[in-house]
């Protein structure tokens, strides 16, 4: 008999002990550190977010180019360029839109592939392929460039690209959370251009949504995820490290350039 039932005799009365409260502590303990772990990352985002001020209009907003791109006048050879800048408002507290930006070898211009939001609720399609500055901020927000093909790797995976962007199954839904979103479209362009050997940030809310059913590659195609609905899941993978997806918020560890992946604020160590 557990000593948490054994009786103690009292005038031929017994009466059973109290069972210890140490479970009630582990469970403390477990929420404590869930609470460190995904709501800190966001406190210490919000608070940036507030330390940054007020932001200029959307329709004033800077959608200039960051100089990140090279000129394509001066550079004749193909290009592939992965883009990601925090959304506008308080959403960029919690995650990032992402953009992919290719030029075929010789070509004058650049073209944007993306999903957006806006203009859906009134017809429009999510999916925008087409002519656009490359490394334009994103209503304010500088971009970062996340990855790049060049010469005949990118002109290599220009069709492919062309090809998974047509495979899309979403062009015309966008969901903020938990998807399919911006970052729903670039991870399935990823899996199917795993040359790209991309690493989605942590803050990339939607990258997990599934497009290739429940069990599906990650984004960079060097690890397997688990995910159901983009809202509960793990991924692990050589780029991703490990990453646990809970209510869409992911964190986790990058082992091969050590890192805290977290919600966000992306990560935290080595770039």
């Amino acid at each position: 008999m557990p000593l948490w039932m054994s009786t103690i005799s009292s005038g031929g009365k017994t009466s059973a002990t109290c069972p210890p409260a140490r479970p009630r502590r582990r469970a403390k303990r477990f929420l404590a550190v869930l609470g460190m772990i995904y709501l800190l990352p966001l406190f210490i985002a919000l608070c940036a977010y507030l330390f940054r001020g007020p932001q200029e209009h959307w329709s004033r907003a800077d959608r200039s180019s960051a100089g990140i791109a090279p000129d394509p006048a001066h550079t004749p050879d193909a290009l592939v360029q992965l883009y990601a800048a925090r959304t506008y408002g308080w959403r960029g507290i919690f995650g990032l839109h992402t953009w992919l930006a290719l030029k075929p070898a010789h070509a004058a211009v650049w073209e944007r592939f993306e999903v957006v939001g806006f203009g859906v609720n009134r017809g429009r399609p999510a999916m925008r392929i087409g002519p656009g500055v490359p490394d334009a901020r994103w209503y304010g927000n500088d971009p970062t460039l996340l990855g790049e093909l060049r010469g005949p790797k990118a002109d290599a995976a220009i069709p492919l690209l062309r090809a998974a962007a047509a495979d899309y199954p979403y062009p015309n839904q966008y969901t903020v959370w938990p998807g399919p979103n911006s970052n729903t479209f670039i991870a399935h362009l990823a899996r199917r251009v795993p040359e790209l050997c991309v690493d989605l940030p942590a803050n990339a809310i939607g990258k997990d949504y599934p497009v290739d059913g429940v069990f599906a590659r990650t984004p960079s195609g060097t690890g397997w995820q688990v995910s159901l609905g983009g809202i509960i899941g793990i991924a692990v993978g050589f780029v991703e490290g490990i990453e646990v997806n809970l209510l869409g918020l992911n964190a986790g560890v990058d082992f091969r350039r050590p890192a805290l992946r977290l919600p966000g604020v992306g990560r935290l160590g080595m770039h």
